[in-house]
């Protein structure tokens, strides 16, 4: 029930308002009085009514000021003022406050009861109108992280200049004014899934939605989805804060990721004072990243730049070979899990970290052979051929030759590169067939209001987690935007192809409730059903 305030100093008026109309029956629930706006002020504010009726004269504070300060502590709040003077003033007045309704007295049952329902009616389609946009906003959260994940891959990407960056972060609603920023990346999946795909993602996903969760309570925080298994958190703020944001940063994200049966680990940035160079911050956090694959214990990784590489004689012995940094576990790891954008990184710090041992030509010969089996075995493992992955003019031209220092990051390029183009190759393979059973699981079920991701999900056989970010990747869509798009195109043929009312054509698409229907029809079309059936508009 809605809930009603009066206020009025002439008590017989006052208790004859209160005792004389059926509140209940018209949707209220009498919930206090007052003799004056200073009386009622505080009450007001304790109550939080959803209708304030108030008498215009009246001692200490006058009604006008009362509505004045009731508009602006609680906008919602529906005012209707009484008053003895027929004066257009004090009707001007009332109006510029905002006032519902001006009755004038005396007041009767029947034009107070009128009133007291169309306040009602409004109050109820202002509340539907919000719980509309309300539901449509939660079903746009997908759309609005993958905006999200577009935009920082065009600033990270150094493909926006600094008017088109604050113009795409206001479209999107996102705050970067700031004097100083900074970026973590963080990448966890399941140990018994390294790929960070498939059926069985329940862990993963409850920790990347707790991340997501912990970072968006703040402001200082942005946070969005990099990949499958990668988020990022941007921080922002003064420069003497970002030593306690990513201090934070890290113990939280420790905090939630720590758990037996989870890999992650985390990168973070140094901080910068331009917009600007978040590319530059972008960069030295990816190549940080890239560690994780040569430090597996290592959470927290550290930047490990070459300023520091020691240029010493061309042959060597092999006392500066790390047995363990060697091991062919690393590459294998890097192919199953890395990303092309992270090739080159990781070939950087791999031959960083054996920096000392390459100037041995014996360490180089056993280095080449151990990399190449380890791809040929990866890429049969995935059912191509050796042919298939060293029939390449580098690869075949190192295959029986030793290799110079300046040779081996070519080497590992091309042969890296092109195993996990097979890899790559492989799971668009796999990726299109399980979009295609998504996509025939929508064609089959779009008119079901209970059609939701995690149906789909199921319908494909993988995680939900995996199907949305598979989705966007491949339809450069969302999954809800798709089916609601789907749905909205259904409802057009229909609107101009057959005589059923609205009701039913909401029904027949998906919507259980019409008025839900028409509120989205206008919001993605641009016109009401009317409106298109008609063709008046669309």
């Amino acid at each position: 029930m809605l809930k009603v305030f009066l206020v009025e100093d002439e008590s017989v008026v006052r208790e004859g308002l209160r005792d004389n109309i059926a509140w209940q029956q018209y949707g209220y629930q009498f919930a206090g009085e007052a003799s004056d706006g200073e009386m009622a002020l505080p009450l007001i504010r304790k109550l939080r009514p959803d209708v304030l009726i108030t008498d215009i004269k009246m001692p200490f504070m006058d009604g006008l000021a009362l509505s004045r300060m009731v508009s602006q502590e609680f906008p919602q709040t529906k005012i209707v003022i009484i008053s003895g003077y027929d004066d257009f003033e004090y009707a001007r007045q009332a109006i510029s406050v905002g006032v519902e309704q001006y009755l004038l007295k005396p007041v009767t049952r029947m034009n107070l009861q009128k009133v007291l329902q169309e306040i009602r009616g409004k109050i109820e389609n202002e509340r539907e109108q919000e719980n509309y946009i309300e539901k449509f906003r939660k079903e746009m959260q997908e759309y609005e992280q993958f905006s999200r994940r577009n935009f920082f891959e065009k600033l990270f990407g150094g493909h926006l200049s600094v008017q088109e960056i604050y113009e795409e972060a206001q479209k999107l609603s996102l705050e970067l004014d700031a004097a100083c920023y900074n970026l973590a990346m963080v990448n966890l999946w399941e140990k018994k899934n390294p790929e960070g795909r498939g059926k069985d993602l329940g862990l993963a996903e409850r920790k990347q939605e707790e991340l997501m969760h912990y970072f968006m309570r703040y402001p200082e925080y942005l946070v969005f989805r990099w990949n499958i298994t990668t988020h990022g958190i941007l921080m922002k703020g003064e420069m003497q804060q970002m030593e306690e944001l990513s201090t934070r940063c890290v113990n939280n994200i420790s905090r939630i990721c720590n758990e037996p049966d989870m890999e992650w680990y985390l990168a973070v940035g140094d901080p910068v004072e331009r917009v600007s160079l978040l590319p530059e911050c972008y960069n030295r956090v990816n190549h940080t990243l890239s560690y994780r694959f040569l430090k597996p214990r290592e959470h927290v990784l550290a930047y490990r730049g070459a300023d520091n590489e020691n240029h010493g004689q061309e042959e060597g012995g092999l006392g500066g070979v790390d047995i363990a940094k060697t091991d062919p576990e690393i590459i294998k790891g890097f192919l199953m899990r890395g990303q092309q954008d992270e090739l080159e990184d990781f070939v950087d710090s791999y031959l960083e970290s054996q920096k000392d041992a390459l100037r041995s030509k014996l360490f180089r010969d056993y280095l080449m052979l151990s990399i190449r089996f380890t791809a040929i075995a990866y890429a049969e493992s995935l059912g191509f051929t050796q042919e298939e992955l060293l029939g390449n003019a580098w690869t075949d031209k190192m295959q029986n030759l030793s290799l110079d220092r300046k040779d081996m990051k070519p080497y590992m390029m091309s042969l890296l590169g092109k195993a996990i183009e097979l890899g790559s190759r492989e799971r668009d393979s796999q990726g299109k067939k399980i979009i295609q059973k998504a996509l025939d699981y929508i064609e089959d079920n779009f008119a079901q209001e209970a059609l939701s991701l995690n149906a789909a999900a199921q319908a494909a056989n993988v995680s939900a987690n995996y199907l949305s970010a598979l989705f966007s990747q491949e339809k450069k869509t969302t999954f809800t935007e798709y089916v609601t798009q789907k749905r909205m195109e259904a409802a057009k043929r229909l609107l101009r192809g057959t005589e059923k009312h609205s009701g039913e054509i909401a029904a027949e698409v998906g919507f259980k409730d019409p008025h839900y229907f028409s509120f989205v029809f206008k919001k993605t079309q641009g016109c009401t059903p009317r409106e298109y059936r008609t063709g008046t508009k669309g």
